[in-house]
């Protein structure tokens, strides 16, 4: 391609976006995703029974989430959301191709972290198909995952626990980096101090139940998104009406 003043273009456009849901079990990431228009799911876990969604069959392994994918890129349908739950089921299916094609007997094997250093390849394999199908088929990708909680040592300040994605921390940046929106879905809480006898303070906590979509950075979670948005209850609805105006 050649280069010059005419192949100037403006870099700003909407498309359907790249979504990471981070949170819980149990708090209603699935849901979430589901409510998406036309969605639908690729299984790693056994847990989406209660939730009103189209899937494809309970994957057992990479290939067959590979499969999945290239159905959706080649083949006609109407569906306008992929969503994937989990990604820390889908991470030792990674893991597990990877060593099956370097004969290693696990992850461990080669030293060195070079055994994560495959799976992140792959990781970036995915993440690319997803683009493709994305590109081809204009769907929005949800990608959804469990967290855990990580000790962050920073030279700025004091070390400090956060909640992030449960997932090697290859793996974690790979997908980060990939995302538009990161979504940390949480309970809103509330803490009071009470006495605790003999001049000590005890902090309790306590909720309403009120679920929140955390899309704002912050130095307690994972979070962040490319549209400026600001945290929202967790809900489809509320995400996609934000989005809208965002994108607008």
């Amino acid at each position: 391609m050649a280069f010059d003043l005419s192949s100037i273009s403006k870099t700003k456009r909407v498309r359907a976006p790249k979504i990471v849901v981070v949170g819980q079990g149990k708090i209603g990431k699935t849901t979430f995703a589901a409510m998406a228009p036309n969605a639908i799911g690729i299984l790693t876990e056994d847990g989406a029974d209660a939730v009103d969604a189209n899937a494809f069959p309970l994957a057992s392994s990479l290939a067959e989430v590979y499969a999945a994918i290239d159905t959706l890129i080649n083949q006609d349908h109407d569906f306008q959301t992929l969503f994937i739950d989990s990604l820390d089921w889908l991470e030792p299916m990674i893991q597990e191709y990877v060593c099956k094609q370097n004969n290693w007997k696990n992850i461990e094997q080669p030293g060195f972290g070079k055994g994560y250093v495959a799976a992140a390849e792959e990781w970036r394999n995915l993440l690319s198909g997803l683009e493709v199908l994305r590109s081809a088929k204009g769907m929005g990708i949800i990608l959804i995952a469990h967290d855990k909680i990580k000790r962050i040592e920073d030279p700025l300040t004091e070390g400090y626990d956060s909640h992030v994605l449960k997932l090697h921390d290859k793996a974690a940046g790979l997908v980060q980096e990939w995302a538009d929106v990161i979504g940390y879905a949480g309970y809103r809480i509330f803490t009071s101090k009470t006495d605790a006898g003999f001049s000590k303070k005890e902090t309790k906590a306590t909720t309403t139940g009120e679920r929140i979509l955390h899309v704002e950075p912050h130095p307690a979670h994972c979070g962040g998104n490319r549209f400026g948005l600001q945290n929202m209850p967790l809900d489809w609805t509320a995400f996609q009406a934000a989005l809208t105006v965002a994108q607008s």
